[in-house]
């Protein structure tokens, strides 16, 4: 077989390196392919030893599929809000303690199973620090899922009646981290009351839960209707839960009037 000797060696090499970014594309190392092709369009790899070229890459692939399994996890969750712990504001004066959420903010009461309850009145943030903490969740790999609490148990109905309930409770137990916004703003119903339970018993000393609430603690067994349901909630959710209690004023008013 003759050689074409007027090949040149150039050609080859971009011929390589189209192949070698069609089979990491192929084997879906997108992270990998990304840094070759800049490396190819940049003097980087000229620098660098075949190991430290090998490791850069293997790099960027981490932490490709790192970066795209958090943002897998953000979106299964739900959030209300985009809402990270570094965009808190601790100016206001609605008795947020700083220390508390940093402590918070590291998760170690999900890696321990523990509970927090955040009320307050109508805008003082309490949605936005429990998806600021969901966020973070997401961020260190922790599965969480983001419910309105009315929506969900109205949701969980339609789901009993059509058979689907199972399904439903199964996909909220998978989750490490269950977040119940806005619990309580309407009270439970008949039909709501052991949906709520069965979600609490699922999760007792297992997986946490954090519950945002207009309503402060001690009106929660007026809220649920039922006092032997409601002893079996609490019970289940109360003991060694952390705790936040803003009060102040609307965040949302101030932020408009500060506009005007």
């Amino acid at each position: 077989m003759e050689t074409n000797k007027n090949t040149s060696p150039v050609i080859e090499e971009k011929d390589r390196n189209a192949i070698s970014l069609d089979l990491m594309n192929r084997m879906k190392l997108h992270g990998m392919a990304s840094a070759f092709r800049e490396s190819l369009n940049s003097t980087m790899a000229e620098n660098m030893t075949i190991d430290a070229f090998l490791s850069m890459l293997l790099s960027q692939e981490w932490d490709y599929r790192s970066n795209a399994a958090i943002e897998r996890l953000i979106r299964a969750a739900g959030f209300r809000y985009k809402a990270y712990p570094e965009q808190i504001d601790y100016t206001i004066p609605r008795g947020l303690d700083r220390n508390q959420m940093e402590r918070l903010a590291s998760l170690e009461f999900v890696r321990q199973a523990r509970n927090l309850f955040i009320t307050g009145s109508s805008g003082t943030g309490k949605s936005f620090l429990a998806s600021a903490l969901g966020h973070e969740a997401c961020k260190k790999g922790i599965r969480t899922y983001y419910a309105n609490a009315s929506k969900l148990m109205g949701m969980l109905k339609v789901a009993k009646t059509k058979g689907t309930l199972e399904t439903e409770m199964k996909r909220i137990e998978r989750c490490s981290l269950l977040i119940l916004d806005d619990l309580f703003l309407v009270p439970l119903d008949a039909k709501e009351r052991p949906l709520l339970l069965d979600i609490i018993e699922d999760r007792h000393e297992r997986k946490s839960i954090i519950i945002t609430s207009q309503l402060p603690l001690e009106s929660w067994y007026d809220a649920i209707g039922d006092q032997t349901v409601a002893d079996a909630i609490l019970d289940r959710i109360v003991h060694s839960a952390h705790r936040i209690e803003l009060t102040g004023e609307s965040v949302r008013k101030m932020k408009t009037q500060t506009k005007k």
